[in-house]
């Protein structure tokens, strides 16, 4: 018994494991203090995260601690202006970031919620209601229809109990539970039908249990652990950011080293002079709009997407990872499927017919060979029995057909409706009801007619049905009717039987002796929970764009293969149990998660390893599912996609995407979305590099050449932080790129810049500050003054990047219809070219910038100098498009 697990325990086993004497007396008080001071509370701890450790967490990022260190320098330096300018930005971005992730409430809370508030035990020989709290191991607990189950327990009595256990375990159908022990001890969490389980609700019947579990012990308790114990990753975006920002650092620091030494040594500068000079250095390189401009992109495309593409995102960062995404891990029932068990085939002995319509709504209609079907007496026959077996309730609120019941029942309703109008139910009078019994597997109802005649209607399983056909009809033929049941059940189809039994009026109770006597089997019906429409058509894009899909289910391996064939998951299925995958070595386990599809009969254990081990592997993962047992995987993975309407509070706040529509669709949208906002963000980081570089390069140039600086602070922080970011938020409305669904997910731990990004920043960077210099210099000899030379030079800086911006827009040439895709840019141009005047022309501005009013001259030189950095950069362009197209047909 010592290696028994407790489903493998016989009662008298359990009562003794458990020193329990009588069901009836339970625990004394004296054991169950004794037990509560051993055992502890049945509660979950809650860790819960704090707001101050939330809003620091947005400090902790490079470009952040450059920015913060950019300004402590500055307010050394007396530039208290620029110290302000820059500490703004880095406040503005952490607040940001904080309140996106304060909008997530904690999972664990939510977990702590579904633990019901009182159990009715048995304690002393009395059955008394007590705080689910006080529950104890040992503790004999009752239950009955409505109660929420406030431990894990072994069924010890059981009256027709019925416990939903979907969120937990996946399955649609309440479980029927049984009081017999169980012999496999690999039995699977969903397999486990004499064990109760916490937080799951008992829908029908009564029952009594013997606590096996509590607190963080329970299944559900598990869970929490799980989700308390995973740590959250970085996003690749971020990792890709932070190393582009020490990238950024080392260079810019060494530079400012390699001046400093020089310049110390050529003893031109005076000490304060030359500090000042490499400081102005540092801040003219340092890109400060980078993370603001990271941020709103990111938050853009939060809020687009929260408007127009039905999905919540809670934190920023997780918008963009969607489009790095190689494998989506989901959840089957409620995400691919709809949840509505939906008849989908009704066979008789000499007929067979299809129904369409998919769902609880009663649309649709039955079918032979693709022709609707005329009412006969025998479909009449079955479509009453298949509404009258029955204790479910279908409902029509607000245009939503929802159900109080069972998924399976209410398929039949749903069928009937497809023939008759809604509400209008057959002319039958209800006289005694057998509920369903899982030591029978059948549910009947006896029922009397206009005429007076009785019948008892029945359907169930089709191994007991046919069992009861055979009495009745000597020529049943067996074969035919079980190869039928094959054929539907390998299409991962649900059957049941339905049959009729004619009685006489003096019987007023059904009775399992009674239906033994005999039946007459009317066909059976193949039921299936139907795949969600726009699902299909989103695979199928997604299987474009190279990302996987890989389906994590409870069901049967039989059923969950069809489904995914249904689906077109992949163009071949394969399939692999939880069971299976429990017993693989470490490496195995990763070959089998890169290999099959399918993974079914799996624990919330094994939807967390798989995710762990494709993540092992490789692979950003996204993780979809609606129920508590999807927690931990959905936080996990690198991003969570939770079910907003169907979907638990649990799941929700575990993930860090919600889709309000349950649309499983929406994530190929959302791929899409995210994979534009990250070229997006690469683009406005291209665009904004090279210029910043070329800041600090004029300054570098000037120290090296012994010249006077050719511009201010001041001057240096209007680039960087007016024009830079106004001309940036051009890329906040830039459209995806054409084909960018028929690319390959890029790969994870790839460099953010390419050696060709590369090679373009030092080139451009090196031609703006080439041309500004040449043309300060330029100016000044013609006996211009130095105001006049660096607010030419502001605006040749200035222009330079308005012409480079569409370069770096699309990669496709700039004389085309891409050029014309983002009419917002234009306006934003047009903006920032007023703020140029105003810098250039008003009196104000002269004093605060130290600049002075330019001629048309000024203006002409600006012009030329951005025209020839376009034209530089897009014959570059031209040359690379020319070279990709050419390894293509190679």
């Amino acid at each position: 018994m010592e290696n028994k697990k407790d489903f493998q325990l016989t009662i008298d086993e359990v009562k003794k494991k458990y020193d329990i004497h009588d069901i009836n007396m339970g625990l004394d008080s004296v054991q169950a203090n004794n037990r509560l001071k051993k055992y502890g509370l049945n509660k979950l701890e809650v860790k819960k995260v704090s707001k101050w450790s939330l809003l620091l967490r947005q400090f902790n990022n490079i470009i952040i601690y450059i920015l913060l260190f950019s300004a402590l320098l500055t307010l050394v330096m007396g530039h208290t202006s620029d110290a302000i300018i820059i500490s703004i930005v880095v406040i503005v971005n952490a607040l940001i970031g904080y309140y996106q992730e304060a909008n997530a409430s904690d999972a664990l809370e939510r977990i702590k919620e579904m633990l019901s508030s009182e159990a009715t035990v048995y304690r002393d020989g009395i059955r008394q209601d007590i705080p689910s709290e006080q529950v104890t191991i040992g503790d004999v607990v009752f239950l009955e229809a409505g109660d929420n189950v406030p431990a894990d327990l072994r069924i010890v009595e059981s009256d027709n109990l019925r416990i939903q256990e979907s969120a937990l375990t996946g399955e649609p159908d309440s479980v029927a539970k049984v009081i017999d022990s169980l012999s496999e001890s690999s039995t699977s969490l969903a397999d486990q039908i004499n064990l109760g389980f916490a937080s799951t609700s008992v829908t029908s019947g009564s029952g009594t249990g013997i606590v096996i579990a509590i607190g963080t012990d329970t299944e559900i308790g598990k869970i929490s652990t799980e989700v308390n114990s995973t740590e959250i990753r970085k996003t690749p975006l971020m990792n890709e950011i932070d190393s582009l920002g020490k990238w950024i650092t080392y260079i810019i620091i060494a530079m400012a080293i390699i001046l400093f030494v020089i310049s110390l040594f050529l003893g031109t500068y005076s000490l304060s002079v030359l500090s000042l000079a490499v400081v102005t250095m540092i801040v003219g390189s340092i890109p400060e709009g980078l993370p603001a401009t990271t941020s709103v992109v990111l938050a853009m495309g939060v809020s687009d997407m929260a408007k127009n593409k039905n999905t919540i995102v809670k934190t920023l960062p997780a918008v963009e990872t969607l489009g790095s995404v190689d494998v989506v891990a989901t959840d089957k029932t409620g995400t691919l499927t709809k949840n509505e068990m939906t008849v989908k085939d009704i066979v008789f002995r000499d007929k067979k017919y299809e129904v369409t319509g998919d769902g609880y709504q009663p649309i649709g209609q039955i079918q032979e060979n693709q022709k609707p079907v005329q009412e006969n007496t025998h479909l009449k026959l079955f479509l009453e029995i298949g509404f009258e077996a029955n204790d479910t309730v279908l409902v029509e609120e607000d245009d939503e057909w929802t159900i109080n019941g069972e998924p399976t029942d209410a398929s039949f309703l749903t069928l009937y409706y497809k023939v008759f109008d809604y509400p209008k139910t057959p002319e039958y009078t209800e006289i005694d009801m057998l509920p369903f019994d899982s030591d029978y597997h059948y549910m009947a109802k006896l029922v009397k007619n206009k005429r007076g005649n009785q019948f008892i209607f029945i359907k169930g399983s089709p191994d007991k049905l046919f069992k009861m056909a055979e009495k009745q009809m000597p020529s049943f033929d067996s074969n035919y009717w079980n190869r039928q049941v094959c054929e539907l059940s390998a299409e991962g189809k649900r059957v049941v039987a339905v049959g009729y039994k004619q009685v006489t009026s003096d019987i007023q109770e059904i009775t399992h002796e009674l239906l033994a006597e005999g039946i007459e089997l009317v066909g059976i019906a193949g039921i299936i929970d139907p795949p969600r429409e726009e699902v299909i058509a989103a695979l199928k894009e997604m299987n474009t764009a190279g990302v996987q899909v890989k389906m994590i289910t409870g069901d049967h391996p039989l059923t969950a293969t069809a489904i995914g064939k249904k689906l077109g998951l992949a163009p071949e299925i394969h399939v692999v149990t939880g069971l299976e995958l429990e017993n693989m070595s470490k490496e195995a386990f990763k070959q089998a998660v890169l290999f099959n599809q399918v993974f079914a009969r799996t624990t919330p254990k094994n939807k967390i390893d798989i995710v762990e081990a494709l993540q092992e592997c490789g692979k950003v993962t996204a993780m979809t599912g609606d129920g508590v047992n999807d927690a931990p995987a959905l936080k996990r993975a690198d991003i969570g996609v939770a079910m907003g309407r169907q979907g638990t509070d649990v799941a929700k706040d575990s993930a860090d995407m919600i889709l309000t529509d349950d649309n499983f669709g929406t994530m190929s949208v959302a791929i899409r979305e995210g994979r534009r906002i990250y070229d997006n963000i690469k683009k406005s980081i291209l665009f904004l590099l090279p210029t910043s570089f070329a800041e600090g390069l004029i300054i570098a140039f000037t120290i090296v050449m012994q010249k006077e600086m050719p511009l201010q602070p001041t001057q240096l922080l209007w680039i960087n932080m007016v024009s830079a970011i106004t001309i940036q938020f051009a890329f906040i409305f830039e459209p995806a790129e054409e084909g960018i669904m028929k690319r390959k997910p890029r790969k994870n731990g790839k460099g953010f810049l390419n050696k060709h990004d590369v090679w373009q920043m030092a080139y451009v960077s090196v031609l703006m500050a080439a041309i500004s210099l040449i043309s300060y210099e330029w100016l000044i000899s013609q006996g211009l003054s130095q105001a006049v030379a660096s607010t030419t030079m502001i605006n040749i800086v200035v222009l330079s990047k308005i012409f480079y911006l569409f370069n770096i827009r699309t990669s496709q040439p700039v004389i085309s219809k891409s050029l014309f895709t983002n009419p917002k840019a234009f306006l934003i141009i047009g903006g920032m070219l007023i703020l140029q005047l105003i810098l250039t022309y008003v009196p104000f501005m002269h004093v605060v910038f130290y600049t002075a009013d330019i001629s048309l001259l000024g203006w002409g030189i600006s012009i030329v100098s951005g025209i020839i950095i376009l034209s530089i950069t897009e014959i570059d362009k031209a040359i690379r498009i020319k070279y990709q197209k050419k390894n293509k047909r190679i």
